[in-house]
Formats: C-alpha cells, structure tokens, sequence
C-alpha cells in the first residue's frame, strides 16, 4: 500500500496502573483508522530503558529540545523503578497503514498543553503542570510515541530486539500477599469488535478494568481454524446433543468461521494451522479470583439476558456474537492459553518483515 508505515504507542506504567489503557486504545483505533497488528506487554530493564532514553534527544530547536529532554528524563525514572512494590508494565501497541506516524501525532497530541480540551490522549491522560515561573512541577505523558519514521524505525526495531528478555508474560511484576490465591485468566477481545475502526475493543477493556486485575499479557492473534476447532471442541457434543447432530455441528462450525474466517469443513488439512482471516485481541488478567471476577464482569452467553453494565449486554449482539470470551476456569485458562500460544512472540517478527521488505 501506498505511503504504508508502522508506528507505535507504548502506554506508560502509571497509565497502566491506572487502568486508562481501554480509554487509550480506543482513542488510537477509532480516531487514526490505523490497524492494531501489534501488541506486547514489557517489563523494561535498565539496558532497554537507557537505550530507548539515549534516543529520544534529537532536536535543536530549544524549546522541542527541552521538551524531549523532559521525556528521556521521565522514561529512565519511571520504567524501571518499583512504585509500591510493583514493577513498571508498559504495554507496547504498533499500528499500520498510510500516513500512520502523523495520525498518531494528531491523535497522541503534544507534550506541552496549549488548551484541556480532551482532544488528544495526552489532554486527556496527560498531565504536564508549571509554577508561575514556567518551571516543571509535575509530568506525566500519559503515552510515548516518537513522530519520525526514521526515529519509529529504530525504536521499533530495539524494543522487538528486547521483546524476548523484556517482554511477555508478566508473572512477576504485580506484588501480592504470601497466602494470596492468585490466578491468571484469558480473555479474547472477538472478531465483531474489529470490523471497522471504531471505540468498541477499548470499551471492552474499560470494562474488564473494573475487575481490579492487573494486565500482564497481550496479544495480537488471527486464530488459525485449527486453534478454533481445539479451542471450541468442548462445544460441540453440547451443541449437538441441543440442537441434533447436524444442526449442533452446523452451529460449531460457524463459531469456528466466525472467529478464523473459514470453516473446518472448508479448509483442506494443509491449511489449518494457517493464521486465520480475523483478528482477536488477547489479554492475560492476573489477580485474586481473577477467573470469577472476570466472568462476572462479561456477563452470560446471551446478551439478552447479561446485567446492565456487563460486556456482553453492552456491546454483545448474540449468542455467538457477543464481544469477548473469558476462561471459566484456572484449568480452561491453561488450556485456552496454550493453544493460542500465548507465549509466543509474534511481535518481533511483525517489525522485522515490516522492514525487510520497505
């Protein structure tokens, strides 16, 4: 395509703790028009973090000079230092399309406010507060982002360098109490929220943040047919016993097409581990009784009958099109993660195509 490029957000720890990455995303989906390929949640350590800092300085402009300065110094304060005992998440997002890099400048907003309009991300999420004087009294940016193809091209390509040793799965970063029950538990923000740029996938994970829980996983995945048809198959003697045995696999193999684009009858043996057509998000929670309070914020199955408040009655349309799963277990938790293959780091090799072949 056309003036193509990649470019990238990273949501701050304090953003993070917060709970303001839902309202974050949305902002960035539904405004730019750009496609989330990418996502990665990073623990960053010091070598990262001076490497990504050292970068950030490029102007000679004085007062766009300060204002980077202003940047490096918050990026080697706030992303390694423990705040109450927790270490810094920063949740990596890399988006695509024409003239991505100035639809995220136009959407990120400046550092420096001029007016708090709630226009930009950083109106809204970011603070950057002055005494009479002019001196800094207080900086948070809310979200970092680097405006020149060039720049997004080195930063890229350092943080998929780190993405293995930094990034992942954050077991280990949220401090709880000794004797604390913690779970992980997953959850899969559906295709139906991907159609068109809009707000929906930020929204549903403004909700999920009123669980309380920690993120400390994130996906980008197009699940293949044959992670559909193992992901599901505890569905189908359910759905046959219902409904018969032809219309039970009728309705199962439509669940797999609506979540890898093609059904298992359709797609010949070969092609099955092929990465599907449609897009999920997928998100590891962590916390106390994470599996429970998660279920209990996306509401049931049906739409119709969720509570007001719940994912599913607010953005859910059917039974099968209903906006996000969530495991109903610690064992299904397991289960689900391990064939999406959570663990994996498709994040690196996005970067690494991308500018093999530009």
């Amino acid at each position: 395509m056309q003036n193509e490029q990649l470019a990238y957000v990273a949501v701050t720890p304090y953003s993070m703790r917060k709970s303001r990455t839902g309202g974050i995303v949305g902002r960035l989906i539904s405004r730019t028009g750009l496609d989330l390929v990418g996502g990665r949640m990073f623990a960053p350590g010091l070598e990262l973090t001076k490497r990504y800092a050292e970068a950030i300085v490029t102007e000679t402009h004085p007062r766009h000079r300060a204002t980077q300065e202003l940047i490096r110094e918050y990026v080697l304060k706030n992303f390694t230092s423990e705040k109450n005992g927790h270490r810094p998440r920063v949740l990596f997002l890399v988006f695509r399309g024409p003239e991505a890099v100035e639809k995220i400048r136009g959407t990120v907003g400046h550092i420096v406010h001029e007016r708090t309009s709630g226009e930009t991300i950083r109106d809204t999420y970011g603070d950057y507060i002055t005494d009479d004087s002019g001196k800094v009294t207080y900086f948070e940016p809310g979200v970092l982002a680097t405006f020149d193809p060039k720049a997004v091209e080195h930063d890229l390509k350092l943080w998929a360098e780190f993405s293995d040793s930094d990034g992942g799965i954050l077991d280990r970063v949220v401090p709880f109490p000794a004797n604390a029950q913690v779970e992980k538990t997953l959850v899969l923000i559906k295709p139906d929220n991907f159609r068109f740029p809009n707000l929906r996938p930020g929204g549903v994970i403004e909700v999920f943040s009123r669980s309380g829980l920690s993120i400390i996983g994130f996906k980008v995945h197009q699940m293949s047919v044959g992670q559909a048809q193992e992901f599901y198959g505890p569905v189908l003697p359910v759905l046959e016993k219902k409904l018969g045995p032809q219309s039970g696999r009728e309705n199962w193999e439509s669940i797999v097409e609506f979540m890898a684009g093609r059904k298992p009858s359709e797609c010949p043996p070969e092609e099955r581990g092929a990465p599907g057509t449609e897009k999920s998000i997928a998100i590891v929670y962590q916390g106390v009784d994470a599996v429970r309070k998660i279920r209990d914020v996306l509401g049931p199955t049906d739409p119709a009958k969720a509570p007001p408040g719940s994912i599913r009655r607010e953005f859910g349309q059917t039974i099968m099109i209903n906006a996000a799963h969530a495991s109903d277990s610690r064992e299904n938790a397991k289960r689900e993660m391990g064939i999406i293959r959570i663990d994996e780091n498709n994040f690196k090799p996005l970067i690494e195509n991308f500018y093999r072949r530009s």
